[in-house]
């Protein structure tokens, strides 16, 4: 039986958040508060393997509570969010501080898409319970690594760190455009893989984060902010650049289009049907048919199997493939999809993936 403690400043928040929770039969949520000091009360009193928990509280914020539950008694953070810019801009500071994921707070009204909502919360409150927290302490300061060498067209000089990372290769980069596709669990995991990247980064990213509309304008500011790379949200007429990472817009897709000398990114709504906007299927495939095997698709945690599909019309065209290892996902889906399904050229811990993803760019 999961354990869950909801953690919420509205009573009808409190309720629907326990309703749909509660019918799921290996869920028991065991206690409700109001505030973050109450909330806490009840975390130490009934030990729950998930909490659920608001931003905007009296007394005690949802921000200062997690803080305490990460220092204190580290475990699964469900944040729930109001989809507003401020909104966004504390909830991805929680999920630096250590939540594994968030809740939109306008989907947990009643509504007629009422089941699917009860669908999908009760699914991330499963799927979080069955991992270990991966972001078990607070964390002050951006997660950031040494930056990488860009390599260059000189002879290889010889090591001159003792870090345990690959060494950098020589040449000429073959693959310029990096794709990478992410879910629950991933703004950490981006940020990670983005900040430790040099500003002379030989290649252009394309990211489809699962997000909704708010939340991937601040997050792209956030991430410019943090990083030696630009970072921005996409937006139509955007051009590849080297050095430069484009964060799909909430709501839409984004795909590239080879034009005669040139590759632009688009914001479509089509296909409409897709699961996801944005959609990392999508996403990847339009990079497959624009630029083929000049592509390195990169799979980071998330529910589910977006990036699939992409990821092998990616490989058909020459292109490769790195999948994040399950020991590093908050969620091992997205790429135990592709690694089941025999896509993946390596399996790197987060960690590691700046590294291999530069190296990557030069096979």
């Amino acid at each position: 039986m999961i354990k869950v403690v909801v953690v919420d400043d509205s009573a009808f928040m409190r309720k629907a958040i326990s309703t749909m929770l509660s019918k799921d039969p290996e869920i028991d949520v065991v206690a409700t508060a109001r505030d973050g000091e109450e909330g806490l009360e009840m975390i130490r009193k009934y030990n729950p393997d998930v909490v659920t928990m608001d931003i905007e509280m009296p007394r005690m914020d949802g921000l200062t509570a997690l803080r305490h539950i990460m220092m204190e008694m580290p475990r699964p953070v469900l944040m729930v969010s109001s989809l507003t810019n401020e909104g966004a801009e504390a909830t991805l500071k929680a999920l630096d501080l250590g939540a594994v994921d968030f809740i939109p707070k306008q989907l947990s009204k009643v509504s007629l898409d009422i089941v699917k909502i009860e669908a999908n919360l009760i699914a991330k409150v499963k799927i979080v319970a069955s991992r270990k927290l991966m972001h078990s302490r607070a964390r002050t300061t951006p997660m950031a690594r040494a930056p990488l060498a860009t390599p260059s067209a000189q002879p290889c000089p010889g090591p001159t760190r003792t870090a345990p990372a690959p060494t950098v290769p020589c040449g000429s980069a073959k693959r310029d455009v990096v794709a990478i596709g992410v879910s629950t669990g991933g703004p950490p995991a981006v940020q990670k893989v983005l900040s430790a990247l040099p500003a002379d980064f030989p290649a252009s990213i394309v990211i489809a984060q699962h997000m909704p509309q708010a939340f991937t304008g601040p997050f792209a500011k956030r991430l410019d902010g943090l990083c030696k790379i630009s970072v921005k949200e996409a937006e139509p007429g955007d051009r590849l650049k080297a050095g430069c990472a484009y964060i799909a817009p909430g709501g839409r897709h984004l795909v590239l289009k080879q034009m005669i000398s040139r590759v632009d990114l688009e914001i479509t709504s089509e296909p409409a049907s897709s699961l996801y906007k944005p959609s990392a299927n999508v996403l990847i495939g339009s990079v497959a048919n624009a630029v083929g095997r000049r592509a390195l698709g990169v799979i980071l945690t998330g529910m589910g199997n977006d990036g699939m599909e992409g990821i092998r019309a990616l490989k058909e065209k020459g292109g490769r493939a790195l999948a994040q290892s399950d020991a590093t996902c908050v969620v091992y889906g997205m790429p135990k999809a592709i690694v089941d399904a025999g896509l993946s050229d390596e399996i790197v811990d987060i960690d590691d993936m700046a590294q291999a993803i530069m190296n990557n760019l030069y096979l």
